[in-house]
């Protein structure tokens, strides 16, 4: 028995050796994929969009690392089910076995779907050919690294928006980081000396959000006072401590290149030496404590809300509880800040340059941001986790208020104003990238009317109607969904309708009302049927929950219809004003423009436009006069 229970031991040690040696190998590759990306799409050079002969230099590591990736990723999935199992890497590969553990337990599942990610973007990879499609790539290269995050122990430990999306956040920053330096290393001088400096500015903002999430992570998964002693939480203060080291040596090393502007051998053994070697470090460190249970605290709770979203239900909401209640999304606050950021340095950028930007306009993107940040880490965000009535609040701030306030913001006028062009005649640059983006077919589709009008109030009913609502729930990730769908499907309703920053279609004033008057019908008959329901939609997830001062569940998702009937109208009213307002507006400048051009046809002693076409029914009526004479 002794003999069994040392092999036993020594095979469960082996495997979880091979599974931090694998998660190393696989977070390494990834990262190198998402640098080559980086490159292609904004670091080298493109003309009118489309990757050159230097693109083609990087493509081999590119091919290696995404191949490496996904199959790192299918052993990841077999040495995970062994540690779960407790066994030899052989019954995981046992077929119903690693059937049920990829369709059946969350884990399995994003493992499952972050290889076969991997596996499509490594047979598309040798077909990019442009740097829009390279930015779509790393979008969903980067969404691939993260899934696995979402049922990571940090999922299981503190408040799960926080903890799992400082993750998220840490992870991507990384990548950006640690990829965009490998890119660097293996391009060419010339390369070099062009690409340095875009992705020194990336560099700066990616460390900061690796040291701020890392921070914010570990404040969440431990209780330091209790877990200083653990080996745990020894090797997150020295992941910390490299990670401050890195900062400030690629710090030192950018000061240094752009005062010499030398970017040859002097800058690659600095580079690689230290600053990889570090990196390194800390990726096998990492590696190390995603494979590692943290250590638990003495206090362990029972309540189904700590196990469920991480904290205890909040007291009954009142005013000023709602008011000032707050929890953290870490994710969405990230989401927030970058948002803010890039909109304060577009400004500043307009004011630099002596042109103006309306006070307004700042003023209602602000607004939006806020009313975003209040349904999602505020008060609403808090008690919609513990009530119907105020997850339906919450969503319509997130999908009829915000959006409003963003669109009024008109962010994408702003980013074609201020976005860096091309470096030479012939670069597309990162402006001409969104333009194309604004004008491609995909564009042309989502901003058609009855789309937008669907994905708007359509989807209202296939998600609350069907089971994706309770299933939804269940998870962060899901309700993590929820809210950016919410958010992006009212800004594009409203961007069409009174949207400031230019449409790929101009859509008649008269058009924009109709879809208007569509949308409060189709909402009122929503909330109706919301209220006539005789059975709670929720697939369980708020009786799970417990909430203490939610007594009446079916009431309460009664009341969430009545909140969606009253709140959706006041949003449409508002848009309808704005559309009446801004129709005026464009009569009133087109008879202004009609008036200039008459003025300036009688300056110059032409006919104006009655005229000309009062001359033309005379030579209508005169061509008939003489054909009935013939």
């Amino acid at each position: 028995m002794n003999l069994l229970s040392e092999n036993l031991t020594a095979t469960n040690s082996l495997v979880s050796t091979f599974t931090t040696v694998n998660k190393s190998l696989l977070v390494l590759s990834a990262f190198v994929f998402v640098g080559i990306l980086l490159a292609y799409a904004f670091l080298l050079l493109e003309r009118e969009g489309a990757l050159q002969s230097s693109a083609e230099k990087l493509r081999k590591y590119g091919s290696i690392s995404v191949s490496i990736w996904a199959i790192t990723s299918f052993f990841q999935i077999i040495l995970t089910l062994a540690n779960i199992l407790g066994s030899s890497i052989g019954p995981a590969f046992e077929s119903s076995t690693f059937r049920s553990f990829v369709t059946q337990i969350d884990l399995g599942r994003f493992l499952f779907a972050q290889t076969l990610i991997a596996l499509g973007i490594t047979i598309w990879f040798r077909f990019i050919r442009t740097s829009l499609q390279s930015i779509v790539t790393l979008a969903i290269a980067l969404l691939a690294l993260s899934l696995p995050v979402f049922q990571s122990h940090s999922a299981s430990s503190g408040s799960h928006a926080l903890a799992v999306g400082s993750l998220v956040v840490h992870v991507i920053s990384l990548a950006l980081w640690v990829g965009g330096i490998f890119a660097i290393a293996v391009m060419s001088d010339a390369d070099r000396l062009i690409a340095l400096p875009r992705f020194s500015h990336l560099a700066l903002w990616a460390a900061i959000a690796v040291v701020a999430s890392g921070v914010a992570n570990a404040w969440a998964r431990l209780n330091f006072s209790e877990a200083w002693a653990t080996s745990y939480a020894r090797i997150i203060i020295l992941k910390a401590l490299l990670t401050t080291v890195l900062v400030v040596i690629a710090f030192l090393n950018r000061r240094e290149l752009a005062k010499s502007e030398k970017t040859g051998w002097h800058f690659l053994r600095r580079l690689i030496l230290v600053e990889a070697t570090i990196m390194t470090l800390i990726l096998v460190l990492g590696s190390w404590l995603s494979n590692s249970q943290p250590p638990s605290s003495s206090e362990v709770s029972t309540s189904p809300a700590v196990a469920i979203v991480g904290f205890e239900a909040p007291p009954a909401p009142t005013f000023m509880r709602v008011l000032t209640a707050y929890e953290p999304d870490a994710l969405m606050i990230a989401l927030l800040v970058t948002l803010v950021a890039l909109y304060i340095k577009g400004v500043a950028v307009l004011k630099k340059r002596g042109d103006s930007w309306p006070v307004g306009r700042t003023i209602a993107f602000a607004l939006g941001i806020a009313a975003i940040d209040l349904a999602t880490s505020g008060g609403l965000g808090v008690y919609a986790l513990f009530s119907f009535e105020y997850h339906m609040i919450a969503h319509m701030v997130l999908g009829m208020v915000a959006p409003i306030g963003l669109v009024l913001g008109a962010p994408i006028t702003l980013a074609l104003r201020t976005l860096p062009q091309g470096r030479t005649p012939d670069e597309r640059g990162v402006r001409g990238s969104l333009l194309a983006a604004l004008h491609s077919r995909y564009s042309g589709i989502i901003t058609n009317p009855v789309v937008a009008l669907a994905l708007f109030d359509g989807s209202l009913f296939v998600l609350y109607f069907t089971d994706l609502f309770g299933n939804l729930m269940q998870s962060h990730v899901g309700h993590l969904f929820m809210n950016i769908h919410f958010m992006l499907a009212g800004f594009l309703f409203f961007h069409v309708i009174i949207g400031i920053d230019p449409n790929p279609r101009r859509i008649p004033h008269i058009v924009r009302m109709v879809m208007l008057f569509a949308a409060m019908s189709i909402h009122a008959f929503f909330a109706i049927a919301l209220l006539a329901t005789s059975s709670l939609i929720d697939g369980g997830y708020y009786a799970s929950i417990q909430t203490p001062w939610v007594t009446d569940l079916l009431a309460d998702q009664h009341d969430a219809g009545s909140i969606a009937w009253g709140m959706g109208e006041l949003p449409i009213i508002l848009a309808l004003a704005a559309t009446f307002i801004q129709w005026m507006r464009d009569d009133s400048r087109e008879a202004k423009r009609i008036d200039r051009n008459e003025a300036r046809m009688a300056a110059m002693g032409e006919p104006d436009e009655l005229a000309q076409y009062n001359y033309y029914l005379n030579q209508l009526q005169r061509r008939d006069e003489k054909a009935g004479e013939k």
